[in-house]
């Protein structure tokens, strides 16, 4: 199927709202574009290419986050430590193991488990994990970003890698890793934010890569629509997620996910 203008708005919106709150953008995406009826390889490289503008969204709210790490000036007038080669280090090492693993087995991954099946799985396991993980962990170690240490990246990235299982998310993975090693909740939120940028910007730019021939000059209009749509609404939705956990907890994006697994198992399964 063609883009349409309605389409390219509420995908875009969706991708917005999701990508970085941990309930599965896949998911939300698979499921709108079939009730959409908006399927197709064309619709599947719009919906790489709208997640760049989630990208921007974390870029530029936490921007002088990632000028501090090319200038440490900057970090050090803002009081980071998490800035400079350190900062880069810390930024590299948390995204190398997933990295590797989508290298290895994307492929293989994808083959197995991206059907309706696994992906309602997915959804309810990651839930099921949210709600444990919020009702065991009560007192936080890590409160500031400049306390990640470089073991703590590591093995935040190697939850990452749960992200290439068909909503699982890849914010709830890291999320939940997060939360494990003892993360205060708004800090493993930014620190999730924060990786995602260098995994995703390789990941698109690679599949964009690939399918690039099914793009035409025509597409460009609706494709820069649903960027701007998607920059803007993942701009508002970080802050209001932010905001949101000031007053609430984790678990409640937990009983979110289950109870949306289980409409998509009727509808799907």
């Amino acid at each position: 199927m063609e883009l349409q203008l309605l389409n390219t708005v509420l995908l875009g919106i969706v991708e917005g709202l999701t990508e970085f709150i941990p309930v599965s953008s896949t998911g939300h995406l698979i499921v709108l574009g079939d009730l959409l009826g908006a399927t197709g390889e064309k619709i599947k490289l719009f919906e790489v290419f709208i997640q760049l503008g989630a990208i921007l969204a974390v870029v530029v709210i936490y921007r002088r986050l990632f000028l501090g790490m090319i200038c440490p000036r900057i970090a050090k007038q803002d009081g980071y430590t998490f800035s400079g080669f350190s900062g880069l280090l810390r930024l590299f090492i948390a995204t190398v193991p997933a990295g590797i693993a989508g290298l290895l087995f994307y492929n293989k991954i994808k083959d197995i488990f991206d059907k309706p099946l696994w992906v309602v799985v997915a959804l309810i396991v990651g839930g099921v994990l949210l709600i444990v993980i919020e009702k065991t962990k009560k007192n936080a170690k890590i409160n500031r970003l400049e306390d990640v240490s470089y073991w703590h990246c590591f093995l935040v990235g190697c939850f990452q890698c749960l992200a290439l299982w068909p909503g699982m998310s890849r914010s709830g993975s890291t999320i939940i890793g997060a939360r494990f090693l003892n993360f205060e909740k708004k800090v493993a939120a930014q620190f999730s934010f924060i990786i995602a940028v260098p995994l995703m910007v390789v990941a698109v730019g690679y599949d964009l890569y690939k399918s690039y021939s099914l793009l035409s000059l025509n597409d460009l209009p609706l494709f820069c629509v649903g960027f701007f749509v998607s920059f803007i609404t993942a701009l508002l939705a970080i802050k209001f997620f932010l905001a949101l956990l000031k007053k609430y907890s984790l678990a409640v994006f937990g009983w979110y996910r289950i109870i949306f697994g289980i409409i998509v198992s009727i509808f799907y399964l």
